[in-house]
């Protein structure tokens, strides 16, 4: 796989690269890594979110509340 980074992307990955004594591939890796853990972690989410929306399971009008309280907010 190659991927092209601007000027001063490269830039900065090589700074990182020698601060932290990990090659460029390394922290590229781990990079893309975090990247597809946090979106799959998003994306999970939201589809469990839409199938509880699906199934009518939503929060009670006095949890909502029960959570403005407890935030000092009134929700009215």
């Amino acid at each position: 796989m190659t991927i092209r980074l601007d000027s001063e992307l490269k830039s900065r990955l090589d700074k990182l690269s020698i601060a932290t004594r990990r090659s460029k591939s390394f922290l590229a890796a781990e990079a893309v890594r975090e990247f597809i853990e946090l979106n799959e972690w998003q994306i999970d989410e939201t589809k469990a979110a839409i199938k509880e929306a699906d199934n009518g399971d939503f929060a009670s009008e006095q949890e909502v509340q029960a959570v403005f309280n407890k935030w000092g907010v009134n929700g009215d």
